[in-house]
């Protein structure tokens, strides 16, 4: 229930931060994108040197009040993600997979089936719809977007992941020799974030059923 409570609420924020730019650009303030400039808005609709009438910022004024609050419920939901994440055995094992923390780890807990639904790792990943489609072009098959198959807020976890992980390796570096290495080389990024959640939901489901935790592997020299 928290982890779908907190998933309304996200959606709720994001249908609130597109109202409140889409209702600036109407008197010409084009705010930027993504969640990282939230402040920006707030100082937008206050600053006084902005074209708006005082019938409109008065409106838009709500809508910064709701962002606020959303802003501090989804704050206290992920406090206690965080906190039920250190009682939870399976969850703290979890996290040893890189790319996936306390939300992540414990929505697979809370929302995935028992991994003996599943008889390996490539199932579960084809369940979350993380097995990408295969396309032929003169004999050579080559891989698109992934299935629709799957539990979606889980596959779009996995892929936040994913994501976050993909751009930590591409600026720090990714290990050399390493899957991932050689994949970053040949492969456009959304591609990689693919492969990396599906790489990492079969981690999760060998974890889940036989226990342990991750362990890096040692790169070939």
């Amino acid at each position: 229930m928290v982890l779908r409570t907190r998933d309304l609420l996200i959606r709720q924020r994001t249908q609130t931060i597109n109202a409140l730019r889409g209702h600036l650009a109407e008197f010409g303030e084009v705010a930027p994108q993504g969640l990282g400039y939230g402040p920006k808005l707030f100082a937008m609709v206050e600053d006084p040197q902005t074209a708006l009438p005082e019938t409109a910022r008065t409106a838009l004024r709500f809508l910064t009040a709701t962002l606020s609050q959303l802003n501090d419920q989804i704050r206290a939901l992920d406090a206690q993600i965080v906190r039920r994440a250190r009682e939870d055995e399976t969850v703290r094992r979890l996290m040893t997979i890189p790319g996936i923390g306390p939300l992540i780890a414990s929505a697979l807990v809370a929302l995935a089936p028992s991994p003996e639904t599943f008889k390996r790792g490539r199932d579960f990943a084809a369940w979350l719809g993380l097995v990408p489609r295969q396309h032929s072009t003169g004999g050579k098959q080559r891989l698109g977007s992934t299935t629709k198959m799957g539990e979606r807020s889980l596959r779009r976890l996995l892929i936040m992941g994913a994501n976050s992980e993909v751009v930590w390796r591409a600026r720090k570096g990714a290990a050399p020799g390493s899957w991932l290495a050689r994949i970053l080389a040949r492969k456009p990024p959304m591609l990689v974030r693919v492969a990396l959640a599906n790489k990492m939901a079969r981690i999760v489901w060998a974890i889940m059923s036989r226990g342990g935790i991750y362990r890096a592997p040692v790169a070939a020299a």
